[in-house]
């Protein structure tokens, strides 16, 4: 273990953490087919997404998210902690509360379909980020609203999200 760096070992956990995910898709795939295993994925990822932003909040020491500004301090450390090297995605914040996401690849993507499933995968990797929103309960809209995998139907995956705070 001290020969590891902190990196090199986050790196390890995160990528042993999505081949699990995905080998415990494509064995749910097998089991019960592509319609009851995105319904699956998708309320498994929001259920642990929304935990996962609570657990990261209070390890952190952060406080009730109420601003814009408090919002985009838990993100920054949340990427630093869930974003695997792999995984090819860049964030900005290109007006004020709107954050914008995109996938310049996207190994969910790359992964179905070599399995054979992309057709029908429902993504779950914004479903993730979305149950975070949601774990904080943060009032959020989300364009373009998308079925499916935007990476399969249009070559890029982009999302922008609009935020509302009360304050």
């Amino acid at each position: 273990m001290k020969s590891l760096k902190k990196k090199e070992l986050q790196q390890i956990l995160i990528k042993n953490w999505m081949t699990h995910d995905a080998m415990w898709f494509y064995h749910c795939l097998q089991e019960c087919g592509i319609e009851r295993t995105n319904k699956i994925n998708k309320a498994a990822v929001r259920a642990m997404g929304m935990i996962e932003i609570r657990r990261i909040q209070k390890a952190l020491g952060i406080g009730k998210v109420e601003t814009f500004e408090d919002l985009k301090l838990l993100l920054e450390a949340t990427w630093d902690i869930v974003k695997g090297d792999f995984m090819k995605s860049t964030y900005s914040y290109p007006s004020e509360k709107v954050l914008h996401g995109d996938m310049e690849s996207c190994f969910a993507y790359e992964g179905i379909k070599q399995i054979g499933a992309i057709e029908q995968y429902q993504c779950g990797i914004f479903e993730r980020i979305y149950a975070w929103f949601d774990g904080l309960g943060i009032k959020y809209s989300v364009s373009p609203q998308v079925e499916g995998c935007m990476m399969h139907t249009d070559g890029k995956c982009s999302r922008d999200i609009s935020f509302t705070f009360d304050r």
